[in-house]
């Protein structure tokens, strides 16, 4: 999942893979990794795309569509569900904000689905 984010990855497919049924599979990766493999790939997706935004020459379609989503729309919305802006805001905001790559890496990582829709949540 962490090399191959942006294919087509269903549950089906990746406890084919493991070697399990789908419901194992799921109950032991979330046990495991604390999250669902849907939200574990979709948090996978939503990190590229905020190493890939910080490059100005790709539109943000171009960036939803390299990290594996299907439409603007989808892309929009998982990224403001996890980062808590939209990925124009996202942009505009890191390249007006310059820091050393480790330090924006460190601040930007996504901790949490939900964690941005809560009151007083910091906004990156």
């Amino acid at each position: 999942m962490d090399r191959d984010f942006a294919e087509r990855l269903d549950l089906p497919t990746l406890a084919r893979l493991a070697h399990m049924s789908e419901g194992h599979f799921s109950r032991s990766f979330r046990t495991t990794f604390g999250e669902t493999p849907h939200r574990y790939l979709q948090r996978r997706r939503i990190e590229r795309a905020m190493s890939l935004l910080r490059d100005p020459a790709s539109s943000v379609t171009e960036v939803g569509l390299r990290v594996g989503f299907d439409s603007l729309g989808a892309f929009s919305r998982a990224f403001r569900a996890v980062v808590g802006v939209s990925p124009s805001q996202y942009r505009d905001r890191r390249l007006a904000a310059r820091a050393p790559v480790c330090f924006v890496k460190s601040w930007l990582r996504p901790v949490s689905f939900g964690e941005a829709s809560r009151p007083g949540a910091p906004v990156p």
